[in-house]
């Protein structure tokens, strides 16, 4: 009977109809008294090569360790054949090449298919669309002509689904690019792809290449389109990249270097991921970055859907998780200096020296950087020291950067304490904030930020998810009570965009065969990708976030937990649209009415766009993306007053336009 009486509850709410078992909340929005201004770039995207992000994920190169760079440099191929004889494959080292000094040289004598191969398994396998066009390329090197090269794409089965042959047409001591394209005949979730070398000879082989041609914009070599369009759908503000604890390293050997990822894709020095081996119950042995996702197409990501670009650089700070390692003072230079580069690779014109880098990669328009953040989760006084060389260097060159430096690991303790005192005493443009914490904590301090000093630094929250279980657990989940409690908590820093003027949900990406860490705002295997309700939820503030906060308040309160309900309201001045978000995170179906004053017009119909689920385990997956999704109604006004039924568990933004 309980659920029986809980769905007609819902049904209620959905209807916008109220009930007569439940007392009505009274709510008043001003729209006269403005709070803040919302900032347009309020909700972005925090994106770091984890979890498979980047190579295996966003980055559509199909080929594992294609430039033989990987600690064991035939990792992630298998040489077959029935003729394979000692020394016919091996791998040698330009010790002159720094970035990218390995390479494979193949002899053969009156080979044909099956006598001499390599088959690359991709990463967990590669994911392959019938119909589909793929482009093949290598760069190689033959002093006389005399072999070529059969390419098969194969099913999980070793069935091929797709050939071509390369017949390299030049020869000498010089390297040369070569590609040929083919299609698929199926389609195949977990496929490999084959190299036989028929003829006599001997070639010297680098950077094997196989890319799928429906890439974002249809670049080659480009980004996965199905993950982008995930991105663009949110309209995000912003994209910081490239993480995280990726840009600390494991070590300052393993730091993010920002100008080894930008030239040439052969000349981008690999490097292995810190998360290879950071956590021994998701040990990942083959996960490296290959920059071919560099800096330069961080930018063009950013520019492509509209956000702003928002890099983050290594202060002279190894993770201190990890090593502690420090760049000694009196050598920050170099790490100063490439903030001030970056500056000008973003900006410069291209009669600089980094401008002309940018121009070279095919932008010669800048990027127009508006603002750089210094370290990750670095703490401690040793970064506050490194903080003040780059804050004096960038400032006196760029003033109008807009400079975010960390807060550490939580949003409480000594170690916060201590560097949200010293940014503040600093001045600092923007203080960024990280907490992972059970959603419990997220409702706790909804109204975390009614306190803070509106005439201080900003707050970027930059990194936040709540887990399920607990930080760093195998165990966390995606699902609908992390979400809800992540939404009731948003509604407090919208009620305060005067101080938290950007945020995001991290981490981004997962490969549902690659993870490292949970949970994670979307989810991918090699052909399909989905948005988790955490992503639904950050969708929704993102595209109804309006341009001024109002007053909205429960007898003269803020509303910010009383009966389980949290609400922001704000207007939207370019669309004349009156918008409140509210939740409600009880198991109870909710009447309210919302008098609205301040306003001298408010339209007779509206919509309430919502999640809700009396199921807070509910998830969606690969096979059901659509479990949890927003759903629209139509609501009503009755002159300036509006009157909802919300259904338990739920978030609704309500939409009323005020001309």
């Amino acid at each position: 009977m309980r659920n029986t009486f809980l769905r007609s509850l819902a049904l209620g709410a959905v209807l916008g109809i109220g009930t007569a078992y439940a007392q009505t909340t009274k709510f008043t929005v001003n729209g006269a008294q403005v709070k803040a201004q919302v900032n347009q770039h309020m909700y972005g995207v925090f994106f770091e090569d984890i979890n498979m992000g980047a190579d295996g994920g966003i980055y559509a190169e199909l080929i594992k360790n294609r430039s033989f760079e990987f600690y064991k440099p035939l990792m992630g191929w298998k040489k077959e054949g029935d003729k394979i004889a000692e020394g016919d494959i091996l791998v040698l080292n330009r010790t002159n090449h720094e970035a990218n000094p390995r390479f494979l040289r193949v002899k053969t004598q009156n080979a044909s298919k099956g006598n001499i191969g390599l088959t690359n398994e991709g990463f967990r396998g590669m994911g392959i669309k019938k119909d589909l066009k793929y482009d093949f390329s290598v760069m190689y090197r033959q002093t006389t002509p005399g072999l070529s090269l059969r390419l098969e794409l194969l099913d999980g089965k070793d069935n091929i689904i797709g050939t071509a042959t390369l017949k390299p047409e030049k020869s000498g001591e010089d390297w040369h690019k070569q590609g040929v394209s083919f299609v698929s005949s199926a389609t195949e979730l977990k496929g490999k792809f084959r190299i036989w070398f028929e003829g006599s000879g001997s070639i010297d082989l680098d950077m094997i290449s196989l890319f799928p041609t429906d890439t974002w914009k249809n670049r080659p070599g480009g980004m996965r389109a199905d993950m982008v369009q995930l991105l663009a759908d949110m309209k995000p503000g912003f994209i910081r990249f490239p993480g995280g604890c990726i840009v600390e390293g494991h070590d300052l050997e393993t730091r993010y270097q920002w100008k080894k990822t930008v030239g040439p894709i052969e000349d981008r020095q690999l490097i292995v991921n810190r998360w290879n081996t950071e956590f021994a119950h998701r040990l990942t042995p083959d996960y490296y970055q290959t920059f071919g996702l560099g800096f330069f197409e961080y930018f063009q990501l950013a520019e492509d859907i509209g956000a702003e670009a928002m890099p983050i650089l290594n202060c002279g700070m190894a993770c201190q998780f990890n090593t502690s390692e420090l760049v000694p003072m009196e050598d920050m230079e170099q790490y100063v200096q490439d903030a001030l580069d970056l500056i000008e690779f973003a900006n410069g014109p291209v009669s600089s020296k980094w401008g002309k880098v940018r121009s070279d990669m095919g932008h010669p328009a800048p990027f127009n950087l508006k603002m750089l953040g210094v370290g990750n989760e670095n703490w401690g006084p040793q970064y506050v020291e490194r903080l003040k060389l780059f804050q004096t260097a960038i400032k006196a060159k760029y003033p109008n950067i807009k400079l975010i430096y960390s807060s550490g690991t939580d949003p409480n303790g000594a170690k916060f304490d201590y560097l949200n005192g010293e940014l503040r005493k600093l001045n600092v443009d923007i203080i960024d904030e990280h907490y992972y914490r059970s959603p419990e904590w997220f409702l706790e301090n909804a109204a975390r930020y009614d306190s803070y000093d509106r005439n201080g630094p900003k707050v970027f929250a930059g990194e936040y998810a709540a887990q399920s279980d607990r930080i760093a657990s195998t165990k966390n989940e995606n699902n609908w009570k992390t979400a809800l409690a992540e939404a009731s908590f948003l509604t407090g820093l919208e009620r305060n965009a005067d101080v938290v003027r950007l945020a995001s949900y991290a981490p981004l990406f997962a490969h549902v065969d690659g993870w490292q860490w949970t949970p994670d705002m979307i989810w991918v295997d090699n052909l399909h990708a989905y948005g988790t309700p955490n992503y639904q939820i950050q969708k929704l503030y993102s595209l109804n976030k309006g341009t001024d906060v109002i007053s909205l308040t429960e007898n003269g309160k803020a509303v910010s937990g009383q009966d389980g309900m949290y609400a922001s309201a704000t207007l939207d001045k370019n669309k004349n649209e009156l918008i409140i978000k509210i939740s409600n995170y009880s198991d109870k179906a909710k009447d309210v009415e919302f008098a609205i004053e301040g306003l001298k017009k408010l339209a007779s119909k509206g919509t309430n766009t919502f999640i809700a689920s009396e199921n807070l385990d509910k998830e969606n997956t690969i096979e059901n993306p659509k479990n949890v999704v927003p759903m629209e109604q139509s609501i009503k006004a009755s002159g300036k007053k509006v009157k909802a039924s919300l259904a338990p568990y739920s978030f609704n933004v309500l939409k009323f336009k005020t001309n």
